[in-house]
């Protein structure tokens, strides 16, 4: 009996909980899988049943193609460049040196104010016109002329990235430093009486130990990679052409401003789709090394 009054108990912490998660997740969720098999326009209440013809329309839209293509490069790309930047960083921020806690701060800032406004400010650094910042910098250091940084296809692209790489990568570098910290120093003045030099020690003991720190950053790169909407749209509105439109920008441009809102709904399913499965893939690997690690 008093088992049953205990988990009565837990039951009951947890049922508002669960009714408020219902509500503004599972909800929408059905209702967008409901709405992705109709006409449905976001106004009308009178609406037809298309069965696939969404989901069809979604592999011939050439807006779409380009934005799943560019979402998944700059989702990995960002992921790649983030990762190879944040763990020698916080190697760095863990030495004793001076100004260190001033530094940490420094490269922590940029992931503070918002994505959006960072786009802007960066928007007019890399405006592809002579009087940019970047353009400005290069002319009268090294004589370059005024580069197409956000009217390329390929280097609107790459600075796309390279923003959010900037943006984000302090705020991961501290999260390898809090794991970089828990890894006793005993190991590494064993494997210095040993004769282990300094990369071998990096190699042998600091990125196995981080294991744990490269799972949980790489996930909430991926996530955040694929899920991206504001860097791209502020530097670029996913010009030129299609060419920076990511998967969140056409489901708005589909859902809200063309009011299409069973494309949308197919559209958003399909991408929760995409994310669940690089999610789970990821997650599954990363802890398959972890357990070989341990």
């Amino acid at each position: 009996m008093t088992r049953f009054v205990r988990q009565a108990q837990y039951l009951s912490f947890l049922l508002p909980i669960l009714a408020v998660y219902s509500l503004f997740t599972i909800y929408p969720l059905l209702k967008a899988v409901f709405l992705s098999f109709t006409n449905f326009d976001g106004y009308s209440k009178v609406f037809d049943f298309v069965g696939m013809k969404n989901y069809a329309r979604i592999f011939s839209d050439d807006a779409i193609l380009s934005a799943i293509s560019y979402t998944l490069f700059f989702t990995f790309a960002k992921a790649l460049l983030v990762t190879a930047l944040a763990i020698p960083l916080a190697m760095i921020f863990d030495q004793k040196f001076l100004t260190r806690n001033l530094q940490r701060a420094v490269f922590f800032f940029p992931s503070i104010p918002s994505g959006l406004l960072l786009a802007y400010i960066w928007g007019f650094i890399l405006a592809p016109v002579d009087s940019g910042v970047m353009n400005r910098i290069l002319r009268t250091l090294f004589g370059i002329g005024s580069q197409p940084w956000l009217a390329d296809p390929l280097l609107a692209k790459v600075s796309t990235v390279v923003v959010a790489t900037w943006a984000v990568t302090g705020w991961h570098a501290i999260l390898y430093l809090a794991f970089l910290q828990a890894i006793p120093k005993d190991y590494y003045e064993a494997a210095a009486i040993d004769g282990a030099s300094r990369l071998q020690q990096i190699r042998h003991i600091t990125l196995p130990l981080l294991a744990p720190a490269m799972t949980i950053s790489f996930m909430l790169l991926l996530t955040g990679g694929l899920k991206v909407f504001e860097i791209p749209f502020a530097l670029t509105k996913g010009g030129p052409g299609y060419e920076t439109y990511s998967i969140t920008q056409v489901i708005v441009l589909r859902g809200i401003t063309e009011t299409q809102y069973g494309l949308a709904s197919a559209m958003s399913i399909v991408f929760f789709l995409i994310v669940l499965s690089i999610a789970v893939f990821q997650v599954t690997i990363m802890q398959r090394r972890e357990q070989n690690v341990q």
